[in-house]
């Protein structure tokens, strides 16, 4: 009978030290200590404008305006309350909702469908519009308010709502546009394939197959069109002449006249304001990041 043979272990192959993994390098204390002061430091720097705001809207008109530095003296609601009953605030927050909101939702569709069109189909001057595109984003509001006020006046259309919202697609449709463009990209051109197979035509496929996923990217350009209309200020001093049009950031420069500002009640402005772009941003946070980043590259 013979013995068994025992199979010999596997030999194994040396890790040599090009191919062993890297030490993971240890940040010293003094750099760890350099590194936060400086994250606290940053933080410091970018929290200090909002918090005096926020402060100084709970203080008497006597006490923002003194030198002494002080956290809160005699706080009140006073400053509030004078913004909201006692002037036209609540009519400027009605008109600045209606801004951003026709601005939000019309911009959506121009610059959803123009990036769709622009991503999936190949037509004459395709290439011609977003030339143009990317060029009217290279003048400046200085430049472009003349002519657009020239357009606004032939229209009638001076001292209107519908004007702001006009001037405020043109700042925000063609940035989307190339936004969306690059997130449609992303989206397996296979996708439209088997919608066509199945029937649908290139506008069922958008609306029912294209559109749902790209709900991050529709988030980004809601995002920007409305703060592009909550708080733009040059295009509504131009166009808007009496004050019951005026927006609120618009409004609330009448809160610091040249020769007597009021601090108090600008800076409860301020908090009101802040306070409908915080909550849209809270709602839209969860897809901004994504959405930001998914047209970045394709792949």
């Amino acid at each position: 009978m013979t013995a068994p043979v025992l199979a010999a272990p596997p030999a194994t192959t040396p890790v040599s030290a090009s191919t062993a993994p890297p030490a993971v390098r240890r940040r010293s204390r003094a750099a760890s200590v350099a590194l936060h002061a400086t994250l606290v430091l940053a933080c410091v720097v970018a929290l200090f404008p909002i918090v005096w705001v926020v402060l100084s809207s709970f203080k008497p008109g006597v006490w923002v305006n003194s030198s002494d530095l002080s956290l809160v003296k005699e706080p009140t609601l006073a400053n509030y309350r004078y913004v909201l009953t006692q002037t036209r605030f609540p009519t400027w927050m009605l008109n600045s909702v209606v801004v951003a909101a026709a601005t939000t939702v019309i911009g959506v569709i121009l610059a959803a469908t123009t990036g769709y069109a622009l991503s999936r189909f190949n037509f004459p001057g395709r290439r011609s519009l977003l030339l143009v595109f990317l060029v009217t984003q290279m003048f400046p509001v200085a430049v472009l308010i003349v002519p657009i006020y020239v357009i606004m006046a032939r229209l009638g259309l001076i001292n209107t709502l519908a004007s702001l919202v006009l001037a405020y697609l043109t700042i925000a449709v063609p940035f989307c546009a190339w936004m969306l463009k690059g997130f449609f990209d992303t989206v397996p051109t296979s996708l439209d394939e088997a919608a066509g197979m199945d029937g649908c035509g290139p506008f069922t496929t958008f609306w029912r197959v294209i559109l749902p996923l790209a709900r991050p990217g529709i988030a980004v350009t809601a995002f920007f069109n409305f703060l592009t209309a909550w708080g733009e200020v040059a295009y509504a001093s131009a166009f808007i002449q009496t004050s019951n049009r005026f927006t609120l950031a618009y409004g609330m420069q009448q809160f610091v006249p040249r020769y007597n500002p009021q601090w108090e009640y600008l800076t409860a402005s301020a908090v009101l304001v802040t306070i409908p772009a915080a909550v849209v941003f809270f709602f839209a946070q969860r897809h901004l990041v994504s959405g930001l980043t998914a047209g970045a590259t394709k792949g």
